[in-house]
């Protein structure tokens, strides 16, 4: 057990936990596809952290994650960037409004019970969706029922006004579809600290009928910009980015969903989403535990203690965030795009040599077949 003390959001963590469960979380990601922002935040919590600290921090760990995947889509060409140009028009408005918000319970002491409620109700939903649809498609493969669905239902937003062409996802769409989605993405994002993939995606195929291969390339591409704006507001209005805790997330965040994409090409990960989405379920009881019945909230914020003896990088961090909050915040975005951008980049790099390396594993390995000869007439 080793613990280090973080300047800014003035509590002892385990690094080797918290390296653990960002890992963890990581993998989770790469291998289903999801965000970690609603397993992370609450992990987070459970820790010790303020949710005032855990939901900023979080947001700038989902940038570098989102920086890495974008570029992965970006070298491969799957990114809608006119579509998701209109979401982040309507994130910034959103962001806005989740701070405004965020501020307000902030200044009347029931930011923390607001969090912790969210996420309980955010998790119980989505892990219950996931409960049941996944025993349907077990259910569908065991009976082999095959089930085509719409993928563009027409409703109400197809009468919106203000119709534009997207060229690269080949729709004619109102401009106020994927602005209006961008809003409700940017206040989530700004008061829970999740990228709002879960929203993003399902929206984008069944509301705004995006082909499928551009989706995952423009979710991310879309929480980058939000996920930056959330960040610079944080570090602004609350001085809340620590980078001592920012750093550690990035780093196992990004390794964890590495690891998670590769094992999803060897496993079928289908088998695994009602364990996945039970664990949502176990977190969102454990959150309601902690609220109502230990108080675990104020606990974790009264567990804050102030550490005059700092050493000469957490003075310097925590003089930095008081004194420049807008540059702080800043630099704490550079910092989340250059480990994304260099993550994205090894993997472009790596991948072919990894894949050669195992091709010649597997060869080497192999039986040769005997040569059959016939007999000479």
């Amino acid at each position: 057990m080793l613990e280090i003390y973080l300047p800014i959001a003035q509590v002892n963590v385990d690094i080797f936990l918290l390296l653990f469960l960002s890992l963890s979380v990581g993998v989770l990601s790469g291998l289903f596809g999801v965000g970690g922002g609603f397993l992370m935040t609450p992990f987070l919590i459970f820790m010790g952290i303020p949710p005032v600290y855990a939901v900023p921090n979080e947001v700038n760990n989902i940038l570098a994650t989102s920086v890495s995947g974008s570029l992965t889509h970006w070298f491969k060409n799957t990114l809608d960037y006119k579509m998701g140009l209109f979401i982040v028009s309507g994130g910034v408005v959103g962001t806005i409004l989740g701070i405004t918000t965020f501020t307000y319970f902030s200044e009347i002491g029931k930011i923390s019970l607001i969090i912790s409620l969210l996420y309980m109700y955010l998790l119980a939903i989505v892990g219950t969706l996931m409960i049941i649809e996944g025993v349907k498609e077990v259910d569908q493969a065991r009976k082999k029922i095959i089930i085509k669905k719409k993928l563009h239902e027409h409703n109400w937003f197809q009468g919106l006004p203000f119709r534009i062409r997207f060229p690269k996802s080949k729709l004619y769409e109102s401009a106020l579809t994927p602005i209006l989605l961008g809003l409700i993405v940017g206040f989530v994002a700004a008061m829970m600290g999740i990228g709002g993939a879960f929203l993003m995606v399902p929206a984008m195929i069944y509301i705004v009928g995006m082909p499928v291969k551009l989706i995952p390339g423009t979710s991310l591409f879309v929480t980058i910009f939000i996920s930056a704006i959330v960040t610079i507001l944080h570090a602004f209005n609350f001085g809340s980015i620590d980078l001592f805790l920012v750093i550690p997330l990035i780093l196992g965040s990004i390794l964890g969903v590495q690891i998670g994409q590769k094992l999803g090409q060897q496993i079928d990960s289908s088998h695994l989403k009602t364990l996945f989405a039970l664990l949502l379920c176990a977190v969102a009881i454990a959150i309601a535990y902690d609220s109502f019945f230990r108080n675990g909230v104020n606990e974790s914020i009264n567990n804050q203690v102030v550490n005059n003896d700092l050493n000469i990088f957490a003075e310097f961090t925590l003089n930095f965030s008081n004194e420049s909050p807008l540059l702080y915040g800043a630099l704490a975005i550079l910092l989340a795009i250059t480990l994304g951008a260099l993550a994205a980049w090894m993997r472009k790099i790596m991948s072919p040599i990894v894949k050669k390396l195992l091709s010649d594993f597997r060869n080497k390995n192999q039986p040769k077949k005997e040569e059959v000869k016939f007999p000479e007439k």
